[in-house]
């Protein structure tokens, strides 16, 4: 039977920072915007952090059940470990879709009924990352989908959600976390290619390989870095607070490119996750006091 503590090990470390940076982005591009409306906020971040610990467990069921875990190197995975039953860890994961789903609808009603869409496609996405007969997250196409609904489809509708319009400012934004997202993932397969390959799990580090993969992850911090200069272009120079970010972007990518391996590469997930959080918040800061 497994521990609360490690129940609370198998929703992983980063999946905070992963769910709060996307609507703290939006949020400030929100106020920037004079259309910031907090309630509205908070729902959205119950959203995000729903959907975060969801498709963790999902993951932990999925990969467990295939055998994917069964010499791992990063954090405990319940199933994997023998921690929890797989039916039980699904279970979580389902709750988990739920209270996203109930907190979705609310948003949904008090906007436009079409997010309602939005939203089921997110479950799905979740869902099929390492669920299913043919995952796409065995695909190399996991980075992909990360960049697109924990950055693009999460930032961009954190403001719409409040605001109801279009802003240029959302879409740099989420450019800058859909590519600190994706590059914790990254390092994360980076980690786990010898695991993955011989588990027949195809991700794009194991297609890319470990010098590409390097290199990726690299490109990523400097997208993310250019996505600040984006927001402030389109909004004020205040928003270039963000480049604060590099603090620890900076010193996670050397440890990638100096060759670190295997256990050498967790304190890179973590602090690539932080640097996503500060990145968020320090242009959530610059574009609160321009606006």
């Amino acid at each position: 039977m497994a521990t609360p503590a490690q129940w609370l090990a198998g929703a992983r470390p980063r999946t905070l920072p992963a769910a709060v940076s996307p609507v703290l982005a939006g949020t400030g591009v929100a106020a920037y915007a004079d259309g910031a409306v907090w309630w509205k906020a908070l729902l959205a971040l119950v959203v995000s952090l729903a959907l975060q610990v969801a498709v963790n467990y999902a993951n932990d069921y999925s990969d467990g059940i295939r055998g994917t875990d069964a010499d791992r190197v990063g954090p405990m995975r319940l199933v994997g470990s023998g921690a929890a039953a797989p039916g039980a860890v699904k279970r979580a994961a389902f709750l988990a879709f739920g209270v996203a789903g109930v907190a979705g609808l609310v948003l949904a009603a008090t906007t436009a009924w079409w997010l309602v869409a939005v939203g089921l496609v997110c479950v799905v996405a979740a869902w099929y990352y390492t669920g299913g007969s043919k995952p796409y997250g065995y695909l190399g196409l996991g980075e992909v989908m990360v960049f697109v609904f924990f950055g693009l489809v999460a930032v961009i509708g954190t403001t719409y959600v409040q605001t109801e319009t279009w802003e240029w400012a959302a879409l740099w934004a989420a450019v800058g976390v859909g590519a600190l997202a994706c590059a914790i993932l990254v390092a994360n397969n980076l980690r786990d290619i010898p695991t993955d390959t011989l588990a027949g799990k195809r991700t794009l580090a194991v297609l890319l390989g470990d010098r590409g993969t390097r290199r990726l992850y690299a490109a990523l911090v400097v997208v993310a870095a250019l996505a600040v200069l984006g927001v402030a272009v389109v909004t004020s120079w205040w928003a270039v607070l963000g480049l604060g970010f590099l603090v620890l972007a900076a010193p996670a990518t050397r440890t990638v490119l100096g060759a670190a391996v295997g256990p050498g590469l967790i304190p890179v997930l973590q602090q690539t996750g932080l640097a996503e959080l500060l990145w968020a918040a320090l242009v959530a800061v610059g574009l609160v006091v321009a606006g």
